[in-house]
């Protein structure tokens, strides 16, 4: 008589014939590959890396200031990094959801948030003024409760919230399951200033638009050096340099060409998964029809969604940091992380056990310790950066361009005399303190999600110091 498979043989075997790749990056429609730079140019404006953050600097930089010549370099493919990677979530927040915005900002959070919803829309607008298809749709986003005692955390979530403006409802466990039909369900915090996306299909129609605007896009020409040259900067790549009056520097969690980044953001890798389309007794079993975005409430959390073609994509949970490694990595393939990531979605949705996995890849999120963006100049304002996005870019990355741009321009703005711009996090440790305390970190946030959310000696004292981790 055979052996029963455990959950872990069935996870394992589930995704035995993926394709290790993003599933949006692997889209028909992908373009063909921009020309590098070869030779001397020269322009007003040159913004490296073509992720959604570049992209969207670029765009905005000639829709603020047409007269702008603006070059994009991006060192391999558009969106092929971070933002071909993530989970298609757009959402309005740009402080990391409203509780860390609440927190750290709580004299201004009604006007980042009232700024959050105004970037959403202009993202809408953009999309349907220009024609990307990238199956945008605003779904609104539930944080799901999975164990009882996270319920009162919710409800305090919404009380608090919704005392700083933002419109956000609790939903019981009946009408969460009513929606989105999974055992685990005990409840949910719904936001309706989330949408979905294609994020890669996004990033191809920015660099479209961006193209049609007058911008001059260069793949496969990675930024070498940045150096001064008269009363502007050169950017060097390897086959090529750019003279240029201001740098916009948008490379995430790449290797900064700006040292002082460094002590700022580390590169963690996030892992995700995608399933065969569901089949339609399958789909309409667990409903969804209204397509939110979900999240779960747990320190190690997952976050997922259905796509287009009516597949379930699945993420989160393990954030994996090792010293020295980034995008390209080897850490961008863990067959055992995949496994568990499928065994948590089985659980979550047992009606999809059967259904095979056919997508494994992973990404690496340019982490800060405040877990959301920020800003600053070097070189007296020749060049400005945006970094620190720490996963919920995909919305926050237009709103960052702006003030990127308002740096370069030189323009007071009210975005640029939020404190939320004017502050710093707090820098990591250097090596090998970063990765040690790194790993007690993450060794300590699944202590406490066993443990009923109690956190250790180590997690208060890191929230007390405003490094409060989740995963």
């Amino acid at each position: 008589m055979p052996f029963a498979q455990t959950a872990g043989d069935r996870a394992r075997n589930a995704i035995a014939d993926a394709r290790h790749e993003p599933f949006w990056l692997a889209h028909p429609d992908r373009p063909a590959a921009r020309e590098p730079l070869d030779g001397v140019t020269t322009a007003d404006l040159v913004v490296v890396g073509a992720g959604l953050s570049g992209l969207w600097t670029a765009v905005r930089a000639k829709q603020r200031r047409p007269e702008l010549d603006v070059v994009l370099l991006e060192g391999g493919r558009i969106g092929q990094s971070a933002s071909g990677r993530n989970g298609g979530f757009v959402a309005a927040s740009i402080t990391h959801g409203h509780l860390n915005g609440i927190e750290r900002w709580p004299a201004e959070f009604a006007t980042l948030q009232a700024m959050g919803v105004e970037n959403l829309r202009g993202i809408e607008k953009t999309i349907a003024d220009y024609g990307i298809d990238c199956d945008y749709q605003r779904s609104g986003e539930l944080q799901v409760a999975t164990e009882p005692y996270q319920i009162a955390h919710l409800q305090e979530h919404v009380e608090l919230a919704r005392a700083h403006g933002a419109e956000v409802e609790f939903w019981d466990a009946e009408r969460t399951r009513g929606a989105v039909a999974s055992p685990l369900y005990q409840g949910a915090v719904h936001d309706p200033e989330v949408g979905i996306v294609d994020p890669a299909r996004l990033c191809w129609g920015l660099a479209r638009v961006a193209e049609e605007l007058g911008v001059r896009i260069h793949e496969h020409s990675p930024a070498q050096s940045l150096q001064p040259s008269g009363a502007g900067m050169s950017v060097s790549t390897y086959s090529g340099r750019v003279e240029t009056l201001r740098v916009a520097l948008t490379t995430a969690a790449h290797a900064p060409l700006l040292k002082r980044l460094r002590a700022y953001v580390v590169p963690v890798f996030d892992h995700v998964v995608v399933t065969a389309p569901l089949p339609a007794d399958v789909r309409a079993a667990i409903g969804w029809s209204d397509r939110q975005g979900i999240g779960d409430s747990g320190n190690q959390f997952h976050y997922y969604r259905i796509t287009e073609d009516d597949r379930i994509l699945f993420g989160g949970y393990d954030a994996v940091y090792q010293a020295g490694e980034r995008p390209g990595s080897r850490l961008e393939r863990d067959d055992d992380l995949s496994a568990r990531l499928v065994e948590h979605l089985h659980e979550t949705f047992p009606q999809v056990a059967e259904v095979p996995i056919e997508y494994c890849w992973a990404g690496a999120i340019d982490t800060c310790s405040r877990f959301s963006a920020f800003w600053g100049t070097a070189y007296d304002a020749r060049v400005a950066y945006s970094v620190g996005f720490t996963g919920l870019g995909v919305g926050a990355s237009r709103f960052g361009a702006d003030v990127v741009l308002d740096l370069l321009l030189r323009e007071e703005t009210e975005r640029t005399r939020l404190k939320m711009v004017r502050s710093k996090p707090l820098p990591f440790p250097p090596e090998p303190v970063r990765q040690l305390g790194i790993d007690i970190t993450r060794r300590s946030l699944a202590k406490a999600d066993e443990q009923e959310g109690k956190r250790d000696l180590w997690l208060r004292t890191l929230d007390q110091l405003g490094l409060g981790f989740d995963s």
